[in-house]
């Protein structure tokens, strides 16, 4: 009998120990997926509608002077509102309401690529500190305006 009890705590212990590798290799394998993808979302916003977001949530800017072609954003301007950016073996991906088929990427003239959406480059705002936040849109700085986009890339330029 006491052989028999040893057995299973063994097998038992065994079991639990294959498990656990199994859920670190699980979860290992998810962190080394989401290191290689940068998400672009959705997000519903007071008076805004739904626009885009990353994927911690904060809201996505394009700006005017890019004209849909090219990263303008570079120096100062990009330290207040950082350009989405893509690392070399990164690839962006929809999630929510966002459209993978506008999704692209543009050079970055500061070095590597920025996200882009229906062909804009997109960025953030420093001073948008939590997710939800939109305190850049519709505002007039570094060189020109800045708007939230839609799902459908149509830029939503209506003042919060």
């Amino acid at each position: 009998m006491r052989k028999a009890l040893s057995l299973g705590i063994v097998v038992a212990a065994v079991t639990g120990l294959v498990l656990a590798a199994g859920a670190l290799a699980t979860r290992s394998a998810r962190a080394s997926r989401d290191a290689t993808v940068v998400k672009i979302g959705t997000r519903k916003l007071p008076k805004l509608g739904v626009v885009l977001v990353n994927g911690k949530g904060f809201t996505l800017y394009m700006f005017v002077p890019d004209k849909k072609k090219k990263v303008t954003c570079v120096k100062s301007c990009a330290v207040v509102w950082p350009p989405v950016k893509l690392a070399k073996g990164q690839k962006a991906v929809a999630t929510g309401l966002a459209r993978q088929s506008l999704l692209g990427s543009d050079a970055n003239p500061s070095g590597g690529s920025v996200v882009t959406y229906a062909k804009w480059p997109l960025y953030t705002y420093v001073v948008d500190t939590k997710p939800g936040q939109a305190k850049g849109q519709a505002t007039n700085l570094n060189g020109g305006l800045w708007y939230v986009l839609s799902p459908s890339g149509k830029v939503i330029k209506t003042k919060p």
